[in-house]
């Protein structure tokens, strides 16, 4: 349990410097800037307390905002997926997530792979919906979610193969 907060806490300051330093100021193409600190909401534990993960994840998103100045754009997106992950991982992994000794190590490549892009995709939504705020500029709002989506999810992809546990 405490290595697993140390760990959590390692990756939630590397997570929020990568993204400010690095990321932010990235533009691909003119627009599109991945917003990887979403790895964090997949690399969370499965078992730990709801309330904790929600809180977590609102102060990763308000730590990027601040560092941003984007007016908690980051934390409402990362807050909503955050709320939505338990039925996102029941349309994902299914009967497995029910039982109590469920691990990651026993899905399948694409099911983490569809689990992870879910949530970019939600967060992409969010963010860039409230970002934008118009109904009249919904092409800009699924071009955007849908290249910044595909970057993202491809860096947080390599990141996860990278960082993660073999036996994950």
């Amino acid at each position: 349990m405490n290595s697993s907060l140390i760990l959590n806490g390692f990756r939630f300051i590397l997570l929020v410097l990568t993204q400010v330093l690095i990321f932010n100021t990235l533009n691909f193409l003119g627009f599109i800037n991945p917003l990887v600190y979403v790895i964090f909401l997949y690399w969370f534990p499965i078992k730990g307390n709801r309330a904790v993960f929600m809180l977590t994840a609102f102060f990763l998103g308000l730590m990027i905002d601040i560092f941003s100045d984007s007016m908690a754009l980051h934390a409402i997106a990362s807050l909503t997926v955050a709320y939505i992950r338990p039925v996102i991982m029941r349309f994902c992994f299914g009967v497995n997530y029910e039982f109590q000794n469920f691990s990651f190590k026993n899905t399948t490549k694409v099911q983490r792979i569809t689990f992870l892009g879910l949530l970019v995709l939600i967060h992409q939504v969010v963010f860039f919906s409230l970002e934008i705020l118009s109904i009249s500029h919904f092409l800009l709002i699924l071009k955007k979610v849908f290249a910044t989506g595909v970057v993202t999810l491809i860096l947080c992809t390599l990141f996860s193969s990278l960082f993660s546990p073999q036996s994950e």
